[in-house]
């Protein structure tokens, strides 16, 4: 399976807490649900379309912890697509504080990330998919495991939270496989990861 990433972000790349003022408070983040004004039908189904490929889902423990108190419960006859896929597909969770949930199909993993994604990655199917969780794409990307990048960038700066590629993230070079705009203003980006960046000089600059 390919890994791909499906994130919301601000114009200056926080990806914290985009659907709810509580939704993540770490390191005392006050600006949580600042997505929901410019979430359209546009926005809806660029994710949709990225949840039709998963067979697998790969998620942080935070995220994980949101998604099992609402999609386990969803009508999945009213959304195939979004809980259908989330109901039916197996979920794998890094995390070192939680082991075990209710939710059929989960599996918790507490292990050397590289060592757990590449297995998982030669398991059959389309794609193994990562929904929100920032701070494991992060770490996900430090070790170059991301195949396609799905971004949803809003017009919004924020300047403070958690970001997807901080200071001192490993380089590398993206090629854009699609774009379109929402009509709320964001762009909607998908990028597949080229491995090192090329670097070079503009004409008459020393």
């Amino acid at each position: 399976m390919r890994l791909t990433t499906t994130t919301f972000i601000t114009l200056d790349g926080v990806a914290q807490a985009p659907g709810a003022p509580d939704e993540d408070r770490s390191g005392g983040f006050d600006k949580g649900g600042w997505l929901v004004p410019l979430f359209d039908d546009d926005v809806a189904s660029f994710v949709d379309e990225s949840f039709r490929h998963g067979d697998a889902y790969l998620l942080g423990r935070r995220t994980f912890d949101i998604f099992e108190a609402f999609w386990p419960h969803a009508d999945v006859e009213e959304d195939p697509v979004v809980a259908g896929g989330l109901n039916r597909n197996p979920k794998h969770v890094v995390s070192r504080t939680r082991t075990t949930s209710d939710w059929a199909g989960t599996t918790f993993h507490a292990g050397d990330l590289r060592a757990t994604v590449e297995k998982l990655k030669a398991e059959p199917g389309d794609e193994l998919q990562v929904h929100g969780s920032p701070s494991l794409v992060n770490q996900l990307a430090a070790l170059d495991l991301v195949d396609e990048y799905r971004l949803a960038i809003f017009p919004v700066v924020i300047g403070s939270g958690i970001r997807v590629f901080p200071e001192g993230q490993v380089p590398r070079g993206l090629e854009l496989v699609s774009a379109r705009t929402s009509s709320s203003g964001a762009v909607l980006a998908t990028y597949r990861s080229t491995g090192e960046p090329a670097f070079g000089a503009m004409p008459g600059v020393d």
